[in-house]
C-alpha cells in the first residue's frame, strides 16, 4: 500500500465519521461537543487536503492501473468524485463560516446537505482509492491532469 495516499483516506474517513458523530451530538442538544467534532472534522480534512495536494504537486497522481474496458467508467467516477469533493469542500467552508460567524438559522439548513455531500465525497474517495491501488495495480504516477485523462 502506498504511503500518502493511504494516509490521505484515512484522514478522509476520519472526517466524516466525526462528521456523522457531530451530527448525531447536535441532534441531541450537545452544541459545545458538537462544535468541537466538528472542528476536528474539518482540520481532518483539512489535512488530507495538504497530504492530496502535497503529493500531487511533488509527486504527481497515479493512473487507473485496471482492465482498459472499464477504465472509461473509472474516469467518469473520478470526475464525479472530483467535482462533488470541490462541492463539499466548499459547503464545507460555507458551514464552517456560518457557524463561526453564529448564523446559526443558515448554519443549521446548510448543515445537513453538507454533511451529506460530504458522507459521498468519502465514500466515493475511497472507491477511487480501492480501485488504484487495492483492487487494481496502480497505473503511472504522473500529473493529475494525465491521470485523470488517462494518457
Amino acid at each position: 500500500m502506498p504511503l500518502l495516499p493511504t494516509l490521505s483516506t484515512f484522514f478522509i474517513v476520519i472526517s466524516a465519521i466525526l462528521v456523522a458523530i457531530g451530527w448525531r451530538l447536535i441532534s441531541k442538544n450537545k452544541r459545545k461537543t458538537h462544535k468541537g467534532v466538528m472542528i476536528a472534522a474539518a482540520i481532518s480534512a483539512l489535512t488530507f487536503f495538504i497530504i492530496y495536494a502535497s503529493r500531487t504537486i511533488f509527486v504527481g497522481n497515479t493512473s487507473f492501473g485496471g482492465p482498459d474496458d472499464i477504465k472509461i467508467y473509472y474516469t467518469i467516477f473520478l470526475i464525479f468524485h472530483i467535482i462533488l469533493a470541490t462541492v463539499g469542500a466548499v459547503f464545507g467552508i460555507v458551514t464552517l463560516t456560518l457557524a463561526f460567524k453564529r448564523n446559526i438559522k443558515k448554519h443549521r439548513k446548510v448543515g445537513p446537505v453538507t454533511s451529506i455531500i460530504w458522507f459521498f465525497t468519502a465514500i466515493t474517495g475511497v472507491a477511487v482509492y480501492l480501485l488504484l491501488y487495492i483492487i487494481y495495480d496502480g497505473g503511472t504516477t504522473t500529473s493529475m491532469i494525465k491521470a485523470i485523462l488517462g494518457t
